[in-house]
């Protein structure tokens, strides 16, 4: 028999909901859950017109987003970039990185590598 896990992303817990988020923000991280040992990736959908409270940046983990429907707006260290569904974009380590959804939301596959756990919030990072 082969080894291999199978399960729907939605069944995974809303990490959001532990933060006091959940009502803006859902967050769906499947490392642990897929017992995945090489890479990770989570499932992440922003409310209307929101932007998330943190930016956040990793020691040495790289991160590809994927917009898998709406659009918003990205802020990578100084820069503020727009997004569109099937827009990919590839942050290194050490770069700080904080989200925004349009009108419609903003709904990302995030894909990162090891180690786990090495991510820093800096909150109130994006400032207008």
């Amino acid at each position: 028999m082969s080894d291999y896990t199978k399960m729907n992303l939605k069944d995974v817990e809303n990490a959001a909901d532990s933060f006091g988020m959940g009502d803006d923000l859902e967050a769906r991280f499947a490392r642990k859950a897929l017992a995945l040992e090489q890479f990770g990736f989570s499932y992440q959908k922003l409310r209307p017109d929101y932007r998330q409270p943190f930016g956040h940046r990793h020691e040495s983990q790289e991160e590809v987003y994927l917009v898998l429907g709406g659009s918003g707006r990205v802020k990578v260290e100084d820069e503020i970039l727009e997004l569109a569904q099937w827009d990919a974009l590839r942050v290194p380590p050490r770069t700080t990185r904080q989200f925004e959804s349009g009108g419609n939301g903003l709904e990302l596959l995030v894909i990162g590598g090891t180690p786990p756990g090495d991510a820093e919030t800096l909150p109130n990072w994006w400032a207008d």
